[in-house]
């Protein structure tokens, strides 16, 4: 069996990176659930893998859930890139550059973006549990906002509503200035 080693990278964290080596017969919900582990995310938001050339142009989408029914796309209804579903999706059936790039984006609404570059393809050495995370470095941690912001937030906000609702309080006793 050929297991791939797949490198990411973070597109906010310079100094994140994470090498994971999956087996070329398993599905790209068991990629998405080793990234979901090893970078620590929830798992429970929508996510996609894109497959790219070599420039980063996207050909094809593989999406965590189903999201167009083909009963549902009118002709009007133009897809810049093929759609597949995760579970269905082979890693092998997807991969065909010795470099493959793959951009995963994970959570929609709060969007993490990952590069993904094929390293290397070897065959299988050990019976070990595939797919594995081989090299985590950096983390994904939120930038920390000193305690003297919040509080400067804090007074701020406080002195902002006492001035709305003063203004409010001069426009309700004198209805004669609107």
């Amino acid at each position: 069996m050929h297991i791939y080693k797949f490198r990411l990278l973070s597109q906010e964290h310079d100094n994140f990176i994470r090498d994971i080596e999956i087996k070329a017969n398993q599905s790209f919900e068991d990629f998405h659930d080793m990234i979901s582990g090893c970078v620590k995310l929830s798992g429970n938001e929508l996510a996609s893998f894109h497959i790219c050339d070599q420039k980063w142009n996207k050909l094809q989408e593989i999406t965590l859930i189903k999201m167009i029914d083909e009963d549902e796309e009118d002709d009007d209804t133009k897809h810049i890139e093929e759609t597949f579903v995760m579970k269905e999706s082979i890693i092998r059936n997807f991969i065909n550059e010795p470099s493959q790039r793959l951009v995963y984006e994970y959570d929609f609404l709060n969007m993490k973006t990952f590069y993904i570059e094929l390293i290397s393809v070897f065959k299988q050495k050990d019976e070990g549990t595939y797919p594995r995370c081989t090299n985590k470095r950096g983390d994904l941690k939120e930038e920390v906002i000193s305690e003297d912001f919040i509080e400067d937030d804090a007074e701020v906000r406080s002195q902002l509503l006492q001035d709305f609702e003063d203004l409010l309080d001069d426009t309700l006793e004198d209805p004669s200035e609107l």
